[in-house]
């Protein structure tokens, strides 16, 4: 109940966290245009995978804003940052975060092993 509690029912921690987006989420109108409309596409593409209370992916929301901050201020193209597969480009972000389809993946082998494990 502790973990439950910590993610998804502790007010002050989700005020600061929702303080902590809309602060980000400035950074991105800050950015040019070109980049903040592949930020929001990566983004709305990222969050069909998050998994839990989602806050790894907000982690790598910002870490990616980071990146994107950089590449404008290098006067880099954004298809230079993420190349012209942006799916890959997020398959690739994805791999350092929990998602739903490592969840679905964990609960087909644990189903699978435990029925297997029962019959010896």
């Amino acid at each position: 109940m502790g973990e439950f509690f910590d993610n998804y029912l502790n007010i002050p921690k989700i005020v600061k966290e929702k303080r902590e987006y809309k602060q980000q989420m400035e950074r991105v109108k800050a950015l040019p245009e070109d980049y903040a409309y592949v930020f929001r596409k990566i983004q709305k593409h990222m969050w069909m995978f998050a998994s839990g209370s989602g806050l790894d992916m907000m982690k790598l929301h910002y870490d990616l804003i980071d990146l994107f901050e950089e590449g404008a201020a290098a006067g880099k193209h954004v298809l230079e940052i993420t190349g012209r597969d942006v799916a890959a480009f997020c398959d690739e972000l994805l791999r350092s975060t929990q998602t739903y389809t490592e969840d679905w993946r964990d609960k087909l082998n644990h189903e699978i092993t435990r029925r297997f494990d029962a019959e010896k």
